[in-house]
């Protein structure tokens, strides 16, 4: 019971200072959870172990992403330096030609587009890397950038080789047809996205930015590149191979995902990547070396925030915290409930998978929900699909890495940005609830 309570108590600490902005992300995620699990040790209700055991522990989970991100992000940088992105900013201003709401649902196809591997730090990297500049330009606000690219990814990542439903087709024994069920939810998801709330977001930042109509001259103004050491940087005459390296990088990334014996570990691809963009773009040692520690601070920030993460996984995970709390999910629902079973488990999968790892959840809670379900009369699909409706809201979890790197590339803060984010989450997350129950893949009530 106490540590239930512990558990709970964690939370609601380690949510109140990041959305008050009383502590930074990094502390928060080291400093709330280590204080919890000291307690729980100290108060005797702890698992067997030690906090030094269980972070290490925590920190392997998050090490090959980190060690990723590293290489990821300091490819995409070198691209930018040398001006990949240059001709598709040009590109997008010309495309917009002064209207905000061009820009806001051009970039919620490309987000959706890109997504279509499932990895969330490629996504934030090709959108960041494309927008960021045209956002800029048009003085528009980049809050809309960040919430589009993670509303869109949220979406994609529902396809089985993002993670999640692999992971509950794996534990819940069912098979690929679940991906036909999950997809008129994504479809209408999408649109929602890219026809409502990216021209809700337009449509204020016409009020506020208007439809300016660009003359030629305001057009290369806009696109010309005028600061001499950026300049010096750039590298026109390698657009083509550059542009090729990429292509070749993501599509080797995304092939992989499909193809068994052309997969690499994303890791080795960017940090080949990243070699061979230097040794082209840069052949210098000392420009290499330049770039290098031009970019390492963005990196490094990323990096320990993500080892950070790993750190608040594994003392919640090692102490039992997140045992005790996945218990009390299912504890807390009376019995007379039982035929709403595939409702309340769509709706305990939303905090489930928000507080907790998608592995934690869906290989420690998701069995004895499952469990009750199948006494209540559903069945392994309906508990699959139910558990699968809170990833409308899981990417928006401190606990989820490469979030830290989107936040870093637009300057987001954390809480403001949760925010407006999750309100838009909640029309996703009614989407795909309403969507399984009318086309008849979860029964809204069995009668016991």
């Amino acid at each position: 019971m106490l540590l239930t309570i512990l558990s709970y108590a964690m939370i609601i600490v380690f949510m109140y200072v990041i959305m008050t902005k009383k502590m930074s992300p990094f502390t928060s995620l080291v400093i709330v959870p280590l204080v919890f699990a000291l307690i729980a040790l100290v108060a005797g209700v702890a698992y067997e172990g030690d906090p030094g055991s269980w972070v290490l522990e925590g920190v392997k989970t998050t090490s090959n992403t980190g060690i990723m991100l590293l290489f990821a992000i300091l490819f995409f940088s070198i691209m930018l330096d040398a001006g990949l992105f240059d001709p598709i900013t040009e590109k997008m201003i010309r495309f917009a030609k002064g209207d905000p709401m061009k820009v806001l649902i051009a970039t919620a196809v490309v987000a959706a587009a890109v997504s279509l591997n499932g990895d969330g730090t490629t996504t934030t990297l090709i959108c960041c890397s494309a927008f960021i500049p045209i956002y800029k330009k048009l003085d528009m606000k980049l809050m809309n950038l960040g919430v589009l690219v993670i509303l869109q990814n949220t979406i994609m990542n529902l396809l089985p080789w993002g993670g999640p439903t692999a992971r509950a087709m794996a534990v819940m024994d069912v098979g690929a047809e679940i991906l036909g069920y999950l997809v008129p939810g994504m479809l209408f998801s999408l649109a929602y996205v890219i026809f409502v709330v990216a021209p809700f977001m337009g449509r204020k930042e016409r009020k506020r930015l208007g439809i300016v109509d660009l003359s030629e001259e305001d057009m290369l103004a806009l696109t010309q590149i005028t600061d001499e050491e950026t300049k010096a940087i750039r590298r026109p005459q390698n657009w083509t191979f550059n542009m090729i390296l990429t292509i070749v990088l993501v599509g080797w990334l995304i092939a992989g995902s499909f193809i068994e014996a052309i997969e690499l570990p994303p890791l080795m691809l960017f940090l080949i990547g990243t070699c061979i963009a230097l040794m082209v773009n840069y052949p210098a040692l000392k420009d290499q070396n330049k770039r290098i520690s031009e970019n390492a601070g963005d990196a490094v920030q990323v990096v320990i925030l993500v080892f950070a993460a790993g750190i608040f996984m594994g003392l919640f995970q090692g102490s039992g915290m997140a045992d005790a709390l996945a218990q009390s999910f299912i504890d807390i629902i009376p019995p007379q409930l039982g035929g709403f079973w595939g409702i309340i488990v769509a709706i305990i999968s939303a905090p489930g998978t928000f507080f907790i790892s998608n592995d934690g959840f869906y290989f420690g809670v998701l069995p004895p929900l499952a469990e009750a379900g199948a006494l209540y009369g559903f069945t392994n699909m309906e508990m699959a699909l139910a558990s699968l409706m809170g990833q409308a809201f899981h990417l928006l979890s401190p606990l989820v890495a490469f979030i830290y790197l989107l936040l870093r590339l637009t300057g987001l803060d954390m809480g403001e940005w949760q925010k407006e984010a999750g309100k838009w989450a909640l029309g996703i997350f009614l989407i795909f609830v309403v969507t399984i129950v009318l086309t008849g893949q979860l029964r809204l009530f069995i009668p016991q």
